[in-house]
């Protein structure tokens, strides 16, 4: 089924345009945001993403992207930052799917180390939000990142860029991997439902991680192996997001 695309004022980028004609709802800005990306077959990921959506691949491979992060400020449209909800650190694990032709982005889990935060994306946008403990500070360059062991998931992990920012190349692997702009998930009942968002085009530097504990893929049952992830530093993107609603087939 066609749909009607919109586009928000002030973004060209054909990856930008939207579903909706409604106005956004929330903004966040994100900080020291770090992107694992691990190669994962289109087998694995087909057993793990709901049949209602379509594994994406970039030349035949699927990835899995692990992303820590710190949510420093967030408010709804209209409103000012409420008191005590930002900043907070999380981390999310994702793949990459399409819908309708529409590249976006199906998360697994998704963690926010507070608790009203939690509550309210897994209860407005139907995400598999947890609240979880995480410690998050900076020690000049590197970024010290620590969890909590909650439902099997736990994330131990510093990280630094080691290089300048730059917009990702037309056609690159990196471009295919970031620049996605909804959210994809699915109801109780089996419904397909997306939440677009939207946000300058990443400025993206090379970054350096260690790892010192990272349950996420084993969750997952996914098997890491010995080949290390490429790895992205952003400093910063402002988002908004828009309601989530139902997707026609």
């Amino acid at each position: 089924m066609k749909e009607r695309i919109f586009v928000e004022e002030g973004y060209l980028n054909e990856k930008q345009k939207l579903t909706t004609n409604l106005p956004w709802i929330m903004k966040q800005t994100w900080s020291d945001v770090l992107f694992a990306h691990y190669p994962v077959s289109r087998k694995v990921l087909e057993m793990l993403v709901p049949t209602e959506l379509k594994v994406d691949t970039f030349y035949q491979t699927g990835w899995v992207t692990i992303v820590p992060y710190l949510t420093s400020s967030m408010h709804l449209r209209g409103l000012p930052p409420v008191p005590g909800m930002a900043p907070y650190p999380g981390f999310n694990i994702r793949t990459y799917v399409t819908m309708n032709g529409k590249p976006g982005v199906y998360f697994f889990s998704l963690t926010a180390a507070n608790f009203l935060a939690a509550y309210s994306a897994k209860t407005f946008f139907r995400l598999p939000y947890l609240y979880m403990d995480m410690k998050y500070k900076r020690v000049k360059d590197l970024v010290v990142f620590e969890s909590e062991k909650k439902s099997g998931l736990q994330l131990l992990c510093n990280y630094k860029s080691i290089s300048a920012p730059s917009h990702t190349d037309n056609g690159s692997l990196e471009e295919w991997l970031v620049e996605r702009y909804c959210v994809y998930t699915i109801s109780k009942k089996g419904v397909p439902l997306r939440a677009d968002i939207l946000h300058e085009p990443w400025l993206l530097e090379k970054a350096e991680a260690e790892f010192h504990q990272n349950t996420l893929l084993s969750t997952l049952n996914i098997k890491q192996g010995n080949e290390k992830p490429i790895l992205h530093y952003a400093r910063k993107a402002v988002v908004r997001f828009w309601p989530i609603a139902r997707v026609d087939i």
